[in-house]
């Protein structure tokens, strides 16, 4: 997504650590013309899977997720970092380590949202160590569903987790692939682009 390159490049800012803050229009402001082509771009890839819901993790995930579930005529489903008292019943649970926040949450789905014969989507805004999307993947697998895909926003390809999800066979796109953030330059992984 040409789009979405010109956007990372104009108004991301590299921050210490490997860490690209897109907060301008992506997970603290959202720029919802653009969450609206990233939704279309996302049904498009993945509209053959034929997936049933579309599973995220709160919160930044949200928005992109949200728009590929509307494009696509399906439920989100919100992965949650904390148990609302409106929570009841059973769930599933697993741990997830943020790269970003360098903690460790437990994330919990409602078991009466998904089960058996769903075709789950996983759509998240970022891909680094491949922990949130894994951490997904369980929860889905606790449910007895069946994961399609996973569509990612952005990529740290100079991380493991593209290789690490691909490597056990499944099927991520992503829209944006970074190869480097050395120098405080964003590098794409077919070209620079930098402030």
């Amino acid at each position: 997504m040409r789009e979405l390159l010109e956007k990372i490049a104009a108004e991301g800012e590299v921050a210490a650590d490997g860490v690209l803050k897109v907060d301008r229009f992506l997970n603290h402001q959202v720029d919802p013309q653009l969450m609206k082509r990233i939704g279309e771009e996302f049904a498009v890839r993945f509209r053959g899977e034929r997936p049933t819901k579309v599973l995220t993790l709160e919160s930044s995930g949200i928005s992109p997720a949200l728009m590929a579930a509307y494009e696509l005529g399906i439920p989100l489903v919100v992965a949650r970092k904390r148990r609302p008292l409106t929570m009841t019943g059973d769930v599933y649970r697993t741990e997830v380590y943020s790269f970003t926040k360098q903690e460790a949450n437990e994330i919990i789905v409602s078991r009466s949202l998904l089960g058996r014969g769903d075709r789950v989507l996983i759509i998240d805004d970022f891909l680094a160590n491949g922990q949130a999307a894994l951490g997904m993947v369980e929860i889905i697998e606790q449910a007895g569903a069946d994961m399609v895909g996973i569509g990612i926003v952005i990529e740290k390809a100079f991380q493991d987790g593209g290789r690490l999800l691909r490597s056990r066979g499944f099927r991520v796109v992503s829209l944006a692939r970074i190869a480097s953030l050395d120098g405080g330059a964003i590098q794409f992984a077919d070209e620079v682009m930098s402030r």
